[in-house]
């Protein structure tokens, strides 16, 4: 009863995080379900039904990744004082939000199936006129068994995820450590190798060759992150440049990895528009989904990173620093994340779409 009152009373934004995460796992499920009618309409065509549903994990993960983000900026799974005495301590708040996040995914889950069923034609008749009657196998019967199973992995890898990533540490476990930057560049050349190798084929290769240069990314995301503090803070810096890029240095971690993902998509992008990629009804979907979700991630990376650092700029201004400071030292942040990621994910878009031009 306390769990519920505590997330019950939340911040309105929160709740919208909230709805924001069941949206997010609505559209998942939907793509999920969408892919198991074209295995259930095309029984022979299972390498095809694979590879749709293969083409899943991406929004999915991008969901999974959106969905611990918000655990993690929900202040009711926070450390506060008095909850202990009540049976609240750290490892209860980190259940509590693997919980909310289970209760979130579900949420949207069932409202994917509803609106799956809907448009079968299982509750109220074939709706818009039969339009969605053969891209969705109405004419076939709907394997439930397998339909909750696909509608249960984002539930069920979110709240994992989230109890993960809230677990309770030791100082050793939580410091920061050794880089990720030369693996990241390691798997962004073997990613694009790959994409090479298998652009003429396409297929599996193609999204396999992709995934390693997207994981590349993220893994380099906070070590380009912390170069980018680096570089502020050299050749006779001032005390803008100065907390600017010591700002960047103890938050890469948290800001350089979805940012680094933000990098991996939007080189996907950059890709598909070299390509003149057509995109249907469902893989615009699932892109509009991983878009969506991954600059969703980034923008709530950006408010936590703002809210750990509240006493450092409370204390700030109390010694006289004006606001101004802290507007310029936002902006050169900005401006550093700028010039280092947006050339980089214009390259790799643009090497990525080099092999798969005929």
């Amino acid at each position: 009863m306390l769990a519920l009152r505590l997330v019950r009373g939340t911040h309105p934004l929160v709740q919208l995080r909230r709805l924001l995460v069941a949206a997010a796992a609505a559209g998942v499920g939907f793509l999920l379900l969408c892919a198991l009618g074209y295995a259930v309409g095309h029984p022979t065509q299972s390498a095809t039904s694979a590879l749709r549903l293969l083409w899943c994990a991406l929004p999915l993960a991008a969901t999974v990744q959106f969905a611990v983000a918000v655990a993690r900026t929900d202040p009711s799974t926070r450390p506060r004082q008095g909850l202990d005495a009540v049976g609240l301590g750290p490892a209860r708040l980190t259940a509590l939000a693997a919980a909310s996040t289970a209760v979130a995914c579900t949420l949207g889950s069932a409202v994917a199936l509803l609106i799956y069923l809907h448009l079968r034609g299982d509750i109220t008749g074939l709706p818009f006129d039969g339009a969605a009657a053969e891209l969705l196998a109405a004419d076939q019967p709907l394997p439930l068994a397998a339909a909750l199973t696909l509608l249960a992995i984002l539930p069920v890898t979110a709240a994992t995820a989230a109890g993960l990533a809230l677990r309770p540490r030791t100082p050793a476990q939580a410091s920061p450590q050794p880089t990720g930057l030369p693996w990241g560049v390691a798997l962004i050349a073997l990613g694009l190798a790959l994409e090479t190798y298998a652009g003429r084929s396409g297929g599996g290769g193609v999204l396999a060759g992709w995934i390693l240069t997207a994981a590349g990314l993220a893994m380099a995301g906070p070590g380009l992150t912390h170069w980018c503090g680096r570089l502020l803070q050299t050749v006779r810096p001032g005390a803008v440049r100065l907390l600017a890029g010591r700002v960047l240095m103890d938050e890469s971690r948290r800001i350089g990895r979805p940012l680094g993902v933000v990098c991996a998509v939007g080189s996907g992008a950059v890709a598909a528009l070299a390509l003149g990629t057509d995109f249907g009804p469902l893989a615009g979907l699932g892109a509009a989904l991983v878009i969506g979700c991954t600059t969703a991630t980034l923008l709530t990376a950006a408010l936590e990173s703002k809210q750990s650092r509240t006493h450092t700029t409370e204390a700030l201004l109390r010694i006289g620093a004006p606001p101004t400071i802290l507007r310029t030292t936002a902006l050169l942040r900005a401006a550093a994340l700028l010039t280092v990621f947006v050339p980089l994910t214009w390259t790799v878009g643009e090497l990525a779409a080099v092999p798969l031009r005929v």
